[in-house]
């Protein structure tokens, strides 16, 4: 038996294929994304080196926080999630990190660039999850939220004063 966003298992709701297909999409972003801005802490070299070192940390944390959320919400869904290295590293759209120590500026700009990568992912995907299932689509909101102000302060020390 195929099941649909409306069947029911012992009653509760389960996730269609798309529905699951589009959190699985999430999930691998937000782990690349964590694994990368790991990366970017241990390799960050330059001016500022501290205070950028450690917001990194930040992001990492939020990552993590943020995979946990969506793969807790897939199995609540009867969804598998894959968070497998491999699975990750075959399925990720984000560009790689670069090997090496990388100065803060271009840290900065990797990483703001990431960040808005699994930002674009999950808002194109939103509108579908939304339709089938608002609870998973509050699950993005509050994500979005917090990427996107991790991006802007991240951002904001590129930004020169008028």
């Amino acid at each position: 038996m195929t099941t649909t966003t409306h069947d029911v298992l012992a009653g509760e709701f389960v996730a269609s294929p798309a529905l699951a297909a589009h959190l699985q999409t999430v999930l691998v972003g937000l782990l690349e994304l964590q694994s990368q801005a790991k990366q970017a802490h241990w390799t960050v070299v330059g001016p500022n080196f501290r205070s950028i070192h450690l917001e990194l940390d930040e992001i990492v944390d939020a990552a993590r926080d943020y995979a946990d959320s969506v793969a807790e919400r897939m199995r609540a869904l009867e969804a598998v999630p894959d968070g497998r290295t491999a699975t990750v590293a075959t399925t990720t759209t984000l560009d790689a990190f670069p090997a090496g120590e990388v100065v803060v500026e271009r840290v900065v700009a990797l990483i703001a660039d990431r960040i808005l990568a699994v930002v674009n992912a999950i808002r194109a995907v939103h509108d579908e999850v939304d339709d089938q299932d608002p609870t998973s689509a509050d699950i993005l909101h509050t994500i979005l939220e917090g990427l996107e102000k991790q991006r802007w302060m991240l951002a904001a020390q590129l930004r020169h004063g008028s």
